[in-house]
């Protein structure tokens, strides 16, 4: 499978927060904590789970900082 996005982040996840339809997954990326909102459908598709070594894809067509 081809995927377009370049930035593949090897991470290890940390907690799976389930709400009713969408899910927060926390994962580590070399001390950095990453959050991602997927769909609970998503999250047991993957059997996501604490300890589970994953690929963060990151593709943002826009990005803001603020100080």
């Amino acid at each position: 499978m081809k995927i377009s996005g370049r930035n593949k982040l090897e991470a290890t996840v940390k907690e799976v927060v389930k709400g009713s339809v969408m899910a927060k997954v926390v994962m580590d990326y070399k001390g950095t904590e990453l959050v991602a909102a997927i769909t609970v459908d998503s999250v047991e598709d993957l059997k996501l789970a604490p300890g589970d070594k994953v690929t963060a894809l990151v593709k943002a067509t826009e990005m803001m900082v603020l100080k």
